[in-house]
Parts: C-alpha cells; structure tokens; sequence
C-alpha cells in the first residue's frame, strides 16, 4: 500500500534520524570498524521497522504485531529524546564557537584528532544521559494521573433547573499494547471522583479490535453518572472497527451518538446533546461520515445544544448553526515536543478553550496517548465543564 503523507513525514524523520544518531554516537566517537558496522546495522534495522511497523501489525499475528508496536514506538520515543538531546548540544556548541570568533582572541592551537574524539565521546556521553532523562520523564508523564482541568462554560440559553451541570471528558486514550486495564481502571475512579453529571468519551478509544481489547475497555462500564455516559468515534476507532466497538459499548450500558442528537433533562429543563462520528474516519474506508446537519435535524432551536465531535473541526459552522458548546480531543496537545510547538500549524484549535461569537470550543490534551510512550511539553488531562446560564 502507499505510503500516506504522515507515514511519509515518518519515514523521512526515521531515516534522518538514524543517520544523525549514527554520525554523532558512533562515527565520531569510535575509529573500530565492528562498533560501527553493528551500528548501522541495528539502526538500519530500525529504520525499516519504523517505517513498516503498520503493515507488520496488520499482517502479522496478534502476539508478534504487539511486540512490533511496543519495540517500533517505545525506540521512537527513546530515539527522539537521543536527537533532542544531540541537537540541543550541538546548538550550543555552535554558538560558543560563534561567540569566540566574533570576539578578538589569541588564535587557538589546532585540536589533533585525539582530543576531537574525547570532545565527541564526551558530547555523546552527555546526550546519552541527558535524553535519557527526557525519555525517563516523558514515560512517566504519559502513565501518570492526567491533570484535571475544570471550566466553568457559560452559555446563555442553558436551563436554569440544570444550573451546574457537569461533563467530564474522556478522550484519545488509546487502549491498546502499552494502555490496558490496570490504567483504565483508575482513570475511571478519577472520573467518578469528580462526580459528573454525564461522561463524554470523544473518540480514539482503541487501536485494536475488540476481540483483543475489549476486557480492558470493560473499565469504562464503571463509569458514574446521572444523566449517562456517551460515546462518539475517532479516526483510530474506524480503523480498530467501529461498528463492533459500538456494539461493544452499547453492552456496557455507554451508547454512541452517530449523527444524532439526544435530550438530556425533563420538562422543568433540557439540553440537546449532540454527536457526530469523526470528520475523516469514515470517509477513509468509504463509509458514512461526520455529518452534522443529520445530528442536528429535528431538534428545537430554543435549546442548548452540546455537540460531542472528536476533531475540533468545523466549529465555526457548528456554531453558526446553533451549537453553544463543541467538545473535542484529537490534538493531543502536539503530545511530544517539538509537535508541542507545531501543532497549531495543523489546527486552528489545538488545545484548550476558545470561543466564536457565544458558542464555545473546548480541545482536550487527551488521557492517554498515541505511537511513542511518552508525554514532553503536553501532559495528559481529564476535563470537567460545569455548565451555567
């Protein structure tokens, strides 16, 4: 199959990657040919698993398609921390030896080729240990306990009788080799610890079929809320299988809003709640999609209305359309700096809140994580949205 254009960017970054760590760990740091030929070739090895590792899960079977995903992401998370690390040395390296030509000194004795390898070994040592902190620190942040934000959404048409309500947000958790029940287990209590009102589970539930990891999803139908616990697809949801999975979740008392709106409250006050499946996912696989006018067809305009959509896509027109409140995930927050940083070159909104004329937006970071093991710069985190007129 080709290669889509992330797969592409993947591949790209492997590849440079490799070469770089290759230069900067090995070439400059031993003349010993066995050293570097068992190098490269690791690394080349690596390399090509990054690049295949999609076609090798989908291919191989269950058992050896985990370790191919626990070995290819653990060793991408750990090889990016290598090249942040090397970078960042080598940033500083290149101004100190910037300043020192910009400034009158006495000309320096040429460095022998002995003292450059020590320079290079000792370099190497440094980026060894300082991006193994970073990898050490970014896996325990990705398994720790997600930061709990709480915001107060204001929207005017809200029924004074539900004053207060509350919405917890479970988004792009990932259940699959690395994510299982021992973590779903406890965000769930620390789900139920914030005593919602509703649950909103916004996409990217799995990556894998329900065969394999429905026991570990089993958690969410722990789940407490008065007014119920709610699910809408994500773009990974369609690729693990998406109508078992909400066949699935409708077992465990958690139905799925596809394109359609339910009412949530009695005749002293209601809101319509609003889901719609993932902007891309069904289109991927030449099925039924995001569709926004079907979710919100038949519902009285005099409402509140609180749309559940797994990418922070088209909120603008959502809003226009009588949405008050969009709530999405997907972005991860950018998860791994330096996508931290660039994020918002892809998204519009990327993370947190935002706001078009009354209607409000609010992203998640997500709970758990995707591809890496590992969290720098975006924190994992559990949201609650307390609903006031």
């Amino acid at each position: 199959m080709p290669l889509s254009p992330f797969s592409l960017i993947i591949a790209l970054g492997a590849l440079l990657g490799h070469l770089y760590l290759f230069r900067r760990l090995v070439w400059n740091v031993t003349p010993r040919r066995g050293p570097r030929v068992f190098a490269a070739l690791l690394l080349g090895l690596m390399t090509l698993v990054l690049i295949a590792r999609r076609y090798l899960q989908r291919t191989l079977p269950e058992a050896p398609g985990d370790v191919v995903e626990l070995v290819s992401y653990s060793w991408m998370g750990v090889a990016l921390c290598l090249v942040l690390a090397l970078a960042g040395l080598d940033v500083g390296r290149a101004v100190l030896a910037l300043g020192r030509r910009l400034r009158p000194a006495p000309v320096v004795p040429t460095v022998d080729a002995e003292r450059r390898r020590f320079l290079s070994q000792a370099t190497a040592g440094g980026a060894l240990a300082l991006g193994g902190g970073l990898a050490g620190y970014g896996s325990w942040r990705a398994f720790s306990a997600p930061e709990v934000t709480e915001l107060v959404v204001r929207i005017p048409k809200f029924p004074r009788a539900l004053e207060g309500f509350s919405i917890v947000q479970l988004t792009d958790l990932h259940v699959g080799p690395f994510i299982q029940r021992r973590f779903m287990d406890e965000l769930v209590r620390r789900a139920n610890a914030l005593k919602p009102d509703l649950v909103a589970i916004t996409g990217d539930l799995v990556d894998g079929t329900v065969p394999r990891l429905g026991g570990f999803v089993a958690a969410l139908g722990n789940l407490q809320a008065r007014h119920g616990r709610f699910f809408v697809t994500g773009n990974h949801d369609y690729s693990s299988g998406a109508e078992a999975w909400v066949a699935h979740l409708d077992s465990l008392g958690i139905p799925s809003l596809r394109n359609r709106h339910v009412r949530i409250g009695d005749a002293g006050g209601a809101f319509d709640l609003v889901g719609v499946d993932d902007w891309h996912g069904g289109r991927r696989l030449g099925q039924k999609g995001y569709d926004l006018e079907q979710a919100l067809a038949g519902r009285d305009p005099e409402r509140a209305a609180v749309l559940l959509a797994h990418q922070p896509a088209n909120f603008k027109v959502a809003a226009e359309q009588g949405v008050d409140l969009q709530i999405s995930g997907h972005t991860h927050g950018g998860q791994l700096f330096p996508m931290t940083a660039l994020i918002g070159l892809s998204w519009e909104h990327s993370a947190g809140h935002y706001r078009h004329g009354d209607s409000h937006l609010y992203v998640s970071r997500g709970c758990g994580f995707w591809g890496p093991p590992m969290r720098l710069g975006s924190p994992p985190e559990l949201v609650k949205l307390v609903l006031t007129s």
